[in-house]
């Protein structure tokens, strides 16, 4: 299937990490030029050289989404070196373990700040262009614990949740302008992020870190963890032509781990 994004400018958020290199290496692989928005430089330019091998372009980009005023920056840079983005993946870094009662306003503060008002600006910066393409993908991975909240994920099930309301009111909004907002939600997906978890609760429980692996595997109907490029391939797909009538939607990608409806 020709998914219609060859010569699409998608900026990509994290893809450095797990889900948004593969999601990097997706979309390269359809024929979508990449800026890959990153943190750390060794990991954006491994994600680069994964995407090279697949035949395709991805121009690594060091940004530091906490300070949302440079933000305007980082999109003008992207256009000079790529065209008008036509496809926007928001991916934002995860808190620490911990109860939601109880975490200190500062705490709030800060993670709001990186976790949600970035997502929130990079989307109003790419809108103008997609809405004078009458073309755009707004995709936002968010969590499981949006629709069944993760036990010690707190703060996470919190702020996620916010995105998973913002973007279905922004579905509403530019829908006929040939725009489409979905959000995407991994299930254990293996990647460093799930690792870290995993090794969290053996530590607060004083288990081995296999046995807890062997526990959440235990609850997945499919039986393993997925693989960060099963990700890649739905965002892929919410990404392109053939999705055009796909908005204002949340996707698992779980292995039927979700418990609820």
């Amino acid at each position: 299937m020709d998914l219609g994004i060859t010569g699409r400018v998608a900026l990509v958020l994290s893809a450095g990490g797990g889900l948004g290199s593969a999601i990097a290496v997706a979309l390269a692989r359809e024929g979508a030029t990449v800026i890959g928005c990153g943190s750390n430089a060794e990991r954006l330019e491994r994600t680069a050289q994964r995407v090279s091998d697949v035949g395709g372009t991805m121009v690594p980009m060091l940004a530091d989404l906490t300070k949302v005023d440079e933000l305007d920056g980082l999109v003008a840079f992207a256009k000079k070196k790529a065209g008008a983005i036509s496809i926007l993946v928001n991916m934002t870094g995860g808190p620490p373990p911990g109860p939601t009662a109880g975490v200190e306003v500062g705490t709030w503060r800060t993670y709001v700040e990186s976790m949600v008002l970035p997502v929130f600006r990079l989307t109003d910066l790419v809108l103008p262009d997609m809405r004078e393409q009458r073309w755009g993908r707004v995709i936002t991975s968010t969590s499981s614990g949006v629709v069944s909240p993760i036990p010690n994920l707190g703060i996470s099930n919190a702020l996620r949740s916010t995105l998973v309301g913002w973007s279905k009111s922004l579905s509403a909004e530019v829908g006929r302008d040939g725009i489409t907002a979905n959000i995407v939600l991994p299930g254990r997906i293996a990647t460093g992020r799930i690792v870290s978890l995993d090794a969290a609760k053996a530590e607060r429980e004083g288990r081995q870190v296999e046995d807890v692996a062997a526990e959440s595997v235990s609850r997945i109907p499919v039986g393993r963890y997925g693989d960060p490029a099963e990700y890649g391939d739905v965002v892929a797909f919410l990404a392109s032509e053939r999705a055009s009538y796909i908005t204002g939607s949340v996707t698992r990608v779980d292995g039927g781990m979700i418990p609820s409806i």
